[in-house]
């Protein structure tokens, strides 16, 4: 054998299962530069170049042939990396109590196009789910894109890996719907390849947030929200969605916080899912919601317009002490690094954080959770990101084998 080839070889090896890292690196904006890739990678600058060579001959990445430095760098400047932005996309769904959104999304989290189904969501998941992947088809379509796969965000814990809808409580569907059967059956009968996922609504926001919002950095990250209806949570131990047993974890919409409150669909009384959502803010304000539609839209705009009403700051002021004693409960458990809220908790969170996060210090363990830095969500439709990122990962985790397949 010639005594140049193992090494060659070897290189190739190397270079070759460092795709997928990379290829995260990039597409969080943790590699901003070549040298910055060499570093993370732990590799020589010629592998991390091949490597940013053959993911921008994929089609995933940009490699700036201009160099620059970066703040702070010394030595010779290094290209610049960056996603592709004319690259391949996710086809992400979400529904939602009044209807369904759908999205393209790039990698970085990058959302290329979007449409948005108005009206009450059908007891037949098939109808709408067959809805939105039409109006995603006519995107892809549109947009002449390659899909790499789907993802679908719904309102309900998902049981892993059967992937039914367990308590769509604020939908028609029943209990145990087979949801992803049926978005498998849109999403192939459209005609798209690739992986097709479905999870709950708020564990994908908070995957999307960790890699690309509020969350980065951080290494335990609690996600609390609330969308048109009720509450969820959801948890990233030591960098990754933590679903527990079955795809279970983290009904935080369930914690009690007020014994004596309002029965819950559950059947307990005074849960964070009823006390902590914007049916409960325009209720407690005396506000009369009507049809539930926009709860969402008519909660935060309340917030927005009359928090001078004292009848809307008595309100506010109700769901913030219900939501930090729901949080200070959490991080007596858990112990995360940072909180992050979304949906009206992070406009509860901007229209008085002094209280909220005194109401969470006071409830936790020796007021050590007076540290823990309370963040509003930072990207738009992130369950919709996060149902990009769960098709994105077989990309994400052999960008070769995914994109040959």
């Amino acid at each position: 054998m010639n005594g140049k080839a193992a090494p060659i070889r070897t290189r190739l090896e190397r270079g070759r299962s460092a795709l997928g890292p990379a290829l995260e690196l990039v597409h969080t904006g943790r590699a901003p530069t070549r040298a910055v890739l060499t570093s993370e990678l732990g590799v020589t600058r010629a592998t991390a170049g091949a490597v940013a060579a053959e993911l921008e001959a994929l089609g995933l990445i940009r490699v700036d042939s201009r160099p620059g430095a970066g703040a702070g760098s010394q030595g010779r400047p290094s290209h610049r990396l960056s996603v592709d932005e004319a690259g391949p996309v996710a086809l992400a769904a979400q529904v939602h109590s009044d209807g369904f959104r759908v999205a393209l999304v790039g990698l970085g989290g990058r959302i290329v196009a979007t449409a948005a189904g108005r009206g009450v969501v059908d007891a037949d998941p098939a109808r709408v789910l067959g809805d939105a992947v039409a109006a995603g088809e006519a995107l892809l379509r549109e947009g002449g894109r390659r899909c790499v796969g789907a993802g679908l965000a719904v309102p309900s814990a998902v049981a892993e890996p059967e992937g039914t809808a367990l308590n769509p409580l604020h939908i028609a569907w029943h209990a145990g719907a087979p949801v992803q059967e049926i978005f498998v059956e849109r999403v192939r009968a459209a005609g798209l390849d690739g992986p097709v996922f479905t999870g709950n609504d708020v564990n994908l926001a908070a995957l999307a947030e960790h890699r690309h919002g509020a969350g980065r950095g951080a290494d335990n990250l609690l996600c609390v929200a609330t969308g048109h209806r009720g509450v969820g949570g959801a948890l990233v131990l030591g960098g990754r969605l933590y679903t527990g047993n079955a795809g279970l974890a983290l009904e935080v919409g369930h914690l009690t916080v007020n014994p004596e409150g309002r029965p819950c669909y559950c059947g307990g009384r005074g849960c964070l899912d009823v006390e902590a959502d914007p049916l409960a803010l325009l209720t407690a304000a005396g506000r009369d919601p009507g049809p539930e539609t926009n709860l969402l839209q008519q909660a935060v705009a309340l917030l927005r317009t009359e928090y001078g009403d004292p009848a809307v700051r008595s309100a506010a002021e109700r769901l913030i002490d219900r939501l930090g004693l729901g949080l200070a409960g959490l991080v007596n458990i858990l112990s995360p690094d940072r909180i992050i809220l979304g949906g009206l908790h992070g406009e509860l969170l901007a229209a008085d954080p002094d209280r909220l996060r005194a109401v969470v210090a006071d409830r936790s363990l020796w007021g050590r959770s007076s540290s823990v830095p309370v963040l509003a969500c930072a990207l738009a439709h992130n369950s919709l990101v996060g149902a990009a990122e769960v098709a994105w990962q077989p990309v994400l985790d052999d960008p070769l084998g995914a994109l040959a397949a």
